[in-house]
Formats: C-alpha cells, sequence, structure tokens
C-alpha cells in the first residue's frame, strides 16, 4: 500500500515560519521519510529566522519521528536559525522529558 502523502501546512512570515502537523499520528517509516522530504525546502526557505513546529494535532508519535527532529533541529542551527516546538500532547511531552531532549529543544 502507498504511504499517504504527509500533511503539513506551512505559514512563512518575515521573523517566523510555522509548520502545523495536520496528521494525528505519526508512527510509520514511510510517512517520516515524506515527511523528512516535505520539511528540508522549509528548512532551507527559513535561512536564519524562527522555525516552529505546531504539534496541535498530534497525539501519537513513533521514535523514528523523534529522530526526524533531532535531525530538523541540526538543520536548523546550521542556517542560523531557531527552532521551537509547540502545542505538545502532555504524554509526547512527557516522552521529550525522558529522552532528556527537553535540553536540546525550545519547547514552548
Amino acid at each position: 500500500m502507498e504511504p499517504k502523502e504527509p500533511k503539513i501546512r506551512v505559514e512563512y512570515g518575515t521573523e517566523v515560519s510555522i509548520v502545523t502537523f495536520e496528521d494525528e499520528n505519526i508512527l510509520d517509516e514511510a510517512q517520516i521519510k515524506k515527511l523528512e522530504q516535505a520539511l528540508m525546502p522549509v528548512i532551507k526557505e527559513n535561512r536564519e529566522r524562527k522555525l516552529v513546529l505546531n504539534f496541535e494535532n498530534v497525539r501519537f508519535m513513533s521514535s523514528a519521528f523523534l529522530g526526524l527532529l533531532v535531525k530538523v533541529h541540526k538543520r536548523v542551527v546550521e542556517m542560523e536559525g531557531h527552532l521551537q516546538l509547540f502545542n505538545l500532547d502532555p504524554k509526547i511531552r512527557k516522552v521529550f522529558e525522558i529522552t532528556q531532549l527537553t535540553k536540546v529543544f525550545d519547547i514552548a
């Protein structure tokens, strides 16, 4: 079965770009690969600005998606930008705390 296209909404501003994840579950490897392909051009376009990843719709995510987020963070920092995670579900935030990724990410 062909994986569905990742659903993200991107809003570009002068100082900040906001990416909203539309999927409730971000779990399978193919879906995460497509998200990576969708996010990389946004990061390049975002040079030296703040990038906000809005998780308002996300309820479940896999550890592989955590790996992608670390990769996105690294690329944003390399482009002299700033990454912020926003609207994390309390259960997802707990995963960031347990893995100590709260020390890596700016979580609002």
